[in-house]
């Protein structure tokens, strides 16, 4: 989450008029994540998140991200419900920007989560996985392995300025990762973005989750992969393996991993690395001026590319 769009009071008001949602109370920027603007709206009758998209979400997807947590909502999920507005639409438009609003979720997320809450993150992923099934939509990963050899082509220079060297290095993992990239693993809805700022607790227990805006489809398991890089590795960079044993135990409780998707996890696990090590340089130097937005370091997952091409198979250890 963050601010790239500033709404004034007139056109929250405008906007709030096509609702029933009540009159604005209090209304503020949150000053988080990376790629739209989001604010915390309360009402006469509420409290609300209104999420303005920005460049980096492409308009013709925003039905799917809508329509599939609707889906997950009806069907029980802890997840941020988005508000129709009296003709039932969804999707609203805002400083010619599209902008939706959706149900504040109660619960707080953790910086440094403990073993227990691992657990409750992976069985939270699994129900999501289980309430997505049925799901009619689908949208391709756009953020998927066959798209990162063309996301890292400009970025070389930047890669060597962070780290003298570091383009040859991921020029070699590219290589690497398009060899080894496993197919036919079981597809579905994931989130593709389960990261402790995402989910929300009760005490240890899971809560919910929110932004579903790079949500696709794709392998389970690459969900299960990209949840093990953002919840298992230390602050020193160290990857904790009873936090991994207690994820996938959490998420097998739900959803058991069949055995090729387990054998899958070291490539799933590295080529997430890569996914978010990509599009965090990418977003390093871009940052628009004048942003209430704090961009995310690009290293933390360099150093979690080198765990996985040191230890290729440290992810297994994780298993239950």
């Amino acid at each position: 989450m963050a601010v790239y769009t500033d709404i004034n009071e007139d056109e929250l008001a405008g906007l709030l008029a096509t609702y029933d949602l009540g009159q604005a109370v209090a209304f503020k920027g949150i000053a988080e994540g990376v790629s739209n603007s989001n604010f915390l709206l309360e009402t006469d009758l509420g409290r609300y998140i209104l999420t303005v998209f920005e460049w980096r979400t492409n308009p013709n997807d925003l039905p799917f991200f809508l329509d599939l947590m609707t889906w997950l909502a009806d069907h029980g999920y802890a997840c941020a419900a988005p508000m129709a507005d009296r003709e039932g639409r969804t999707l609203q438009m805002v400083r010619d920007k599209p902008c939706a609003i959706v149900a504040f979720l109660k619960g707080l997320s953790v910086r440094r989560p403990s073993i227990a809450q691992c657990r409750e993150a992976g069985r939270g992923l699994a129900a999501m996985h289980v309430a997505a099934q049925g799901f009619p939509e689908q949208r391709p990963n756009d953020l998927g392995q066959a798209a990162w050899a063309g996301m890292f082509a400009p970025l070389g220079e930047a890669a060597d300025r962070l780290k003298p060297g570091l383009a040859e290095t991921i020029r070699g993992d590219l290589e690497r990762l398009a060899a080894a990239w496993p197919e036919g693993l079981p597809q579905g809805v994931i989130h593709a973005d389960f990261f402790p700022d995402n989910v929300f607790f009760a005490g240890d227990a899971f809560a919910g989750a929110i932004d579903f805006y790079f949500a696709c489809t794709d392998a389970l398991a690459y969900d299960v992969a990209v949840a093990l890089n953002a919840w298992c590795f230390e602050a020193d960079g160290s990857f904790n393996i009873t936090a991994a044993r207690a994820l996938v135990a959490g998420y097998e409780q739900v959803r058991p991993l069949s055995a090729a998707e387990r054998a899958a996890l070291p490539a799933l696990a590295h080529g997430a690395a890569m996914r978010f090590f990509l599009t965090r340089l990418a977003d390093w130097g871009s940052t628009p001026e004048g942003a209430l937005v704090r961009p995310k370091d690009p290293l933390e997952y360099e150093r979690k590319l080198a765990v996985h091409r040191s230890a290729p198979d440290l992810v297994l250890f994780g298993r239950s």
